[in-house]
């Protein structure tokens, strides 16, 4: 069975599950309108990794892209023709370009959208940081401070099985990890930069051990938000960085993988997240 939106124009969307929550829909269609893409739309699907394989097989000339969140960004690879060095660094892709040729391509945005995150908030270079959590988001973001981070990288952990993957991903990626038991996490709070990536409420009990002169907190939820975290480290004068900025970065490139863009509207994109994100 073949997949359209419609009988004309160019088709993308977001596939994962759950998908209902995704903001991808409202980024990606507030660029085309601020592009005038008007034969363009982008829609949602629930699909999990069994259904997956036959959904890209039904997919006809007319789709441009997709977008990937849990629990297919490892699932998808196989199906590709291509992935890109740093979605395979990862092993984990978000986003599949079809070409013009059939060939299915696919990368991982969530790396570079990491950076232009932080860069655009002024982090360029800091000289050691902490990741809170070690799933999938993690090893993104284990990725992006190979890039930002000039020495040691702690990462806090559940399990031993989390922190062997990321002793695994450190080695693979050239940082230097140290594994620390989640029980203090509370001492992460003082590395100059710490990104937070595990589920809502997890990082609750942290609030009360903002330090008083924090530094750069990178919290990837945005809903809701603020998390209790990101609201302490702000009172305490420190600079956060959300889930919204995130998003709205690795869309950005999105887009402009998809479209052939050279240059996504960043700010209406950032801005219809917004005004979705507030009437939740």
């Amino acid at each position: 069975m073949q997949h359209r939106a419609s009988e004309t124009g160019h088709h993308a969307a977001v596939l994962g599950s759950p998908i209902a929550h995704s903001l991808s829909p409202v980024l990606h269609r507030a660029a085309y309108a601020e592009l005038g893409l008007d034969d363009w739309s982008y829609e949602r699907f629930e699909i999990d990794e069994e259904a997956l394989p036959g959904f890209v097989a039904g997919l006809d000339g007319s789709w441009a892209g997709l977008s990937l969140t849990m629990p297919l960004k490892r699932a998808i690879i196989p199906l590709l023709d291509e992935v890109s060095e740093t979605a395979a660094a990862v092993e984990a892709v978000n986003t599949v370009v079809f070409r013009e040729d059939g060939r299915r391509v696919g990368d991982n945005t969530d790396i570079p959208g990491m950076i232009a995150a932080l860069r655009e908030r002024g982090v360029e270079e800091v000289e050691s940081a902490a990741i809170l959590g070690a799933g999938a988001t993690a090893s993104s973001a284990l990725a992006a401070l190979a890039r930002v981070c000039t020495g040691r990288v702690t990462a806090y952990v559940r399990s031993e099985a989390r922190a062997a993957e990321m002793r695994g991903w450190g080695d693979r990626l050239g940082v230097d990890v140290r594994i620390a038991a989640w029980d203090d996490a509370a001492e992460a709070l003082t590395e100059p930069l710490v990104i937070a990536t595990t589920p809502a409420g997890t990082t609750d009990a942290l609030a009360n051990a903002v330090p008083d002169r924090p530094g750069t907190l990178f919290d990837v939820l945005y809903d809701p938000w603020p998390t209790a975290l990101a609201a302490a480290w702000s009172d305490h004068g420190g600079r956060v960085i959300g889930g919204l900025d995130l998003l709205v970065h690795q869309a950005v490139l999105q887009v402009e993988q998809m479209t052939g863009v050279p240059k996504a509207p960043l700010v209406a994109m950032r801005a219809a997240g917004e005004t979705a994100l507030a009437v939740r």
